[in-house]
């Protein structure tokens, strides 16, 4: 009678099957654990954001829904650690009140760098969320710059890398149309328009005549007051481009939660 032996695949199979089983629950298990810190973001965003929502109605400012994004992985181990990558803060269609006129922002926006936030912070909502670096990117529109310009038929474009005006005006009875660029500069937190070359075709030669135009040059050359800035950015840079006139600040060391 033959004897009979076990068969030896069977174990292996066996111990591949546990093995496939402890990896599939390892994944199932980081799955949950990602779910779960993107969950935790998901709340802290949804805080932050309305923290600033408060933040510009103090400054009688108006916008779109902030949209807020926090940065690095995991979300969690930032939260015990109490230090945060980054906090990126998205406005769109930012209205601010200037001098009586309007600048329109269609968007702002803001990345905080190495945020610090203890754990009961951002369990309370009290105390100090402070960012040592803050850096901003806003687009100003040409149609809100022009309206503070105050004068009729004039328009702003950017041209071949510079802020271009054209305009209708009246010189000695003669109606013209000037043209010209603008050098652009920040003086104390405002956007510097200085229009010091302005041409019109058939302005006659004549001294009154150039006269006048030089003091319409003048009159459109003009420190522009922009809306104050959250989280204490200052304005360093300004740039035309075809969608409007950039503006670049920063800061540091800022408290983001409590951004007038």
């Amino acid at each position: 009678m033959a004897e009979a032996y076990p068969a030896e695949g069977r174990p292996r199979r066996r111990g591949r099957k546990l093995l496939v089983g402890f990896v599939v629950l390892l994944l199932v298990l980081a799955g949950l654990l990602v779910v779960a810190d993107r969950v935790a973001a998901g709340v802290a965003e949804r805080a932050i954001a309305d923290q600033v929502r408060q933040e510009l109605a103090k400054q009688d400012a108006q916008s779109g829904a902030p949209k807020v994004e926090i940065g690095g992985f995991p979300f969690l181990d930032q939260v015990l650690a109490g230090k945060y990558e980054r906090i990126s803060i998205r406005l769109t269609d930012v209205r601010g009140n200037v001098q009586g006129g309007v600048v329109d922002v269609p968007r702002l926006d803001v990345d905080a760098r190495d945020v610090t936030a203890s754990l009961d912070t951002i369990r309370s909502g009290r105390g100090d969320v402070v960012a040592e670096s803050v850096d901003g990117r806003g687009t100003v529109t040409y149609d809100s710059l022009a309206k503070l310009l105050n004068r009729p038929g004039l328009k702003l474009a950017e041209r071949d890398g510079n802020l271009a005006v054209t305009a209708p005006v009246d010189i000695l009875g003669v109606k013209l149309t000037v043209n010209g660029t603008a050098d652009l500069t920040v003086n104390d937190g405002k956007v510097a328009l200085r229009f010091n070359d302005l041409t019109a075709e058939g302005l006659p030669n004549v001294a009154p005549a150039r006269t006048l135009l030089s003091n319409y040059a003048k009159s459109i050359s003009i420190d522009v007051p922009l809306p104050e800035l959250p989280f204490q950015l200052n304005l360093r840079k300004v740039e035309p481009t075809p969608e409007g006139l950039v503006i670049e600040a920063d800061a540091t060391n800022v408290p983001i939660n409590s951004a007038g």
